[in-house]
């Protein structure tokens, strides 16, 4: 791909995303305060899949693993 359908497509990409939210009627002064709100939103919802998700992942593995025949870590015999 060349630079210029690249930037095409991002010029595309972010103007679907105005259409979307309708941002587009909105003063300049209003879309970036929506954009920050927007990106913030946007972080803290990925941080927050990062950090529990595989704790959650984790926990149901354990659980899963004791009802399908898995031996608790407490009964396991050191060879």
């Amino acid at each position: 791909m060349d630079i210029k359908r690249v930037k095409d497509y991002l010029y595309w990409l972010y103007y679907q995303y105005q259409l979307i939210t309708c941002s587009y009627v909105l003063e300049p002064w209003e879309q970036s305060m929506f954009h920050t709100v927007t990106v913030t939103v946007l972080a803290m919802v990925l941080y927050t899949a990062y950090v529990f998700i595989p704790i959650h992942i984790r926990l149901a593995f354990e659980f899963f693993s004791q009802i399908f025949g898995g031996q608790p870590e407490s009964t396991v015999s050191i060879v």
